[in-house]
């Protein structure tokens, strides 16, 4: 049974809404995933242990969300957009998260984040394939830029052709396929919900899934002020705050956009990583960074705006 049109039945779906605010939505977003990295190594800085980090991550942004979703007065959804994103949470979120850090004791951190962002390509062939979009000739360009500008961002690695490294790589892959069909899929029933229900469900849902392996594992919480702040910021700043703009810009571009822009996070991971842990900032990352935002402004300029 197919999950959605395909080209030869229906036409593609079109985004809703005002192009420059979607753009502008998933920059948001972006921006609040790149920093994760940076709160990341703070929080574990602090004592914290990574399937702790991760879990708490989840389980505060949960809380954040119903208290909100209360106030504002929304519903859950229910039925099959309720079971679609529970699965898009406790299967998609938790296995792109698994397989991204279990290739990180594999793989060079350099390998597998260049390899996590093949995510973009992955994301507009499944999207065309399935008639979700449709290629134009600004949507490749902007797509090559931001390939290349992410390559360039993450800077050249040295790769040991060591069979645990391909391990690693295949992890990498792995994690990125997961996130591409977890970007198409989740475009119909966050459409549905609202970018607001939507990111409830997803976020509750990997937090119970995750509950048994931390508990299971007795991994070590923050032992430090600043360990827990972090902690924080990744469940307010890179969870709840980076996936309800993702889901609401999702709505107005399409997965194909979407994900190409969701190509400055690491942008910000390089930027914030000069200023705050004071590592270097090459002029290859610089020119890698400006080909990102090329592809940001021709995506806007390309991308047909309509109304709701």
């Amino acid at each position: 049974m197919a999950l959605g049109p395909t080209a030869t039945t229906t036409a593609p779906v079109r985004p809703t809404g005002d192009a420059r605010v979607g753009a502008a939505l998933i920059l948001v977003s972006a921006a609040g995933f790149g920093a994760m990295a940076i709160f990341a190594r703070l929080a574990y800085d602090g004592g914290g242990e990574v399937v702790a980090v991760v879990w708490l991550r989840f389980v505060l942004a949960a809380v954040v969300l119903h208290v909100v979703l209360r106030v504002r007065g929304l519903a859950l959804p229910r039925g099959r957009t309720l079971l679609a994103l529970a699965a898009l949470g406790g299967l998609g979120y938790v296995g792109q998260s698994m397989s991204y850090f279990s290739a990180l004791t594999f793989a060079p951190a350099g390998v597998v984040a260049l390899l996590l962002y093949l995510y973009p390509v992955f994301v507009t062939v499944l999207a065309t394939a399935t008639g979700r979009d449709r290629w134009t000739r600004g949507r490749v360009v902007a797509l090559a830029l931001a390939t290349a500008g992410t390559a360039l961002t993450i800077g050249p690695v040295a790769v040991a052709w060591e069979p645990r490294v391909a391990v690693g790589m295949g992890l990498a892959v792995l994690a990125a396929l997961i996130y591409s069909g977890y970007i198409v899929l989740s475009e119909r029933p966050t459409s549905r919900a609202g970018a607001l229900p939507s990111t409830t469900v997803v976020v509750t849902a990997a937090a119970v899934v995750l509950t048994v392996p931390a508990l299971a594992t007795g991994s070590a919480l923050p032992q430090t002020t600043g360990g827990w702040v972090a902690v924080l910021a990744i469940a307010l700043v890179s969870t709840v705050v980076a996936i309800i703009a993702f889901f609401a810009g999702l709505a107005r571009l399409g997965p194909s956009s979407a994900a190409t822009l969701s190509t400055f996070e690491p942008v910000v991971t390089v930027a914030l990583a000069a200023i705050v842990l004071a590592e270097a900032f090459t002029p290859v990352q610089l020119v890698g960074g400006a080909l990102i935002l090329a592809a940001v402004v021709l995506l806007v300029r390309a991308h047909p705006t309509t109304t709701p």
